[in-house]
């Protein structure tokens, strides 16, 4: 016997389309580089790769380039360099066919990153390429944020000092603007090693102590022990023994705390040198 549900007299209405698929990857990506920036490296992997995973399902292109290049961002931190490579070549080639101008130039921004940190290609032709993509980036103030802070990077290997705080400064001024304090509290650590390259000791020490302060507001764990190891090795170079140990001995506390041997056992070997 068949059996027949009658409709009702009042059907309610009807709610449109329910998208929400796109928004939950956006808040993933969000969360991912979060993790990636305080250390979290294999959770980050785990994040970003569902979150790429996702991207590809709502078949969009800006959201897969986004993905792909926190991913590879992620890869080159573990060391998987060319598997982090791979993301990048495949995002530019996406964002070359979207037409998209500011995701591609963003896309080669962040491979001349890779190929610079990893002595692949020469700095100033790294600044190069940075100068001239950067142009292309006019409405998304973060990726012109990282853009200032690899043109940054490469005048630190050119030794241009006074170039490349300049350039980190513009970063800094972005990220305070949209209150992203976190990637303020690398620009200062990244103004500290330009300082200490310069041999301004005391300057490097007042940066990584504004890094510090903004990292123990956020509670950014992995962020606190970078600083102080940072400032144990400032310490260090400049003679100052004791300095540096009490330095090595917060930063090798909080690694302790955060259960990361691996950090733990290299800041213990910096205190033994």
């Amino acid at each position: 016997m068949l059996l027949f549900i009658p409709a009702c007299s009042s059907p309610p209405k009807n709610p449109g389309d329910i998208v929400d698929l796109r928004s939950v990857t956006e808040k993933d990506l969000a969360v991912g580089n979060r993790e990636a920036g305080r250390g979290n490296y294999e959770t980050a992997l785990l994040l970003l790769t569902e979150c790429k995973r996702k991207a590809i399902l709502t078949d969009d292109t800006s959201l897969i380039v986004r993905c792909g290049l926190s991913r590879g961002n992620l890869l080159f931190s573990l060391g998987r360099t060319n598997e982090a490579f791979d993301e990048w070549n495949e995002s530019i080639a996406m964002a070359q066919k979207s037409g998209n101008s500011e995701l591609l130039s963003i896309s080669k921004i962040y491979n001349a990153r890779g190929k610079l940190l990893s002595g692949g290609e020469a700095a100033q032709s790294v600044l190069d390429e940075v100068s001239r993509e950067s142009a292309n980036i006019k409405t998304d103030a973060l990726y012109l944020a990282f853009s200032w802070q690899v043109k940054g990077q490469a005048f630190r290997e050119l030794k241009s000092y006074t170039e490349a705080e300049n350039a980190l400064k513009r970063s800094l001024e972005i990220h305070e603007k949209e209150k992203n304090l976190e990637n303020a509290a690398y620009d200062w650590y990244t103004i500290a090693s330009i300082r200490s390259m310069a041999g301004n000791t005391q300057g490097a020490l007042q940066a990584l102590q504004s890094a510090i302060d903004l990292d123990r507001r956020i509670e950014n764990s992995w962020g606190l022990a970078a600083g102080w190891r940072a400032m144990g090795d400032v310490y260090r170079k400049a003679g100052n023994n004791n300095e540096a140990n009490e330095a090595y001995m917060r930063a090798k506390n909080i690694y302790a705390a955060m259960g990361n041997v691996k950090e733990v056992e290299e800041t213990e070997k910096r205190m033994e040198n």
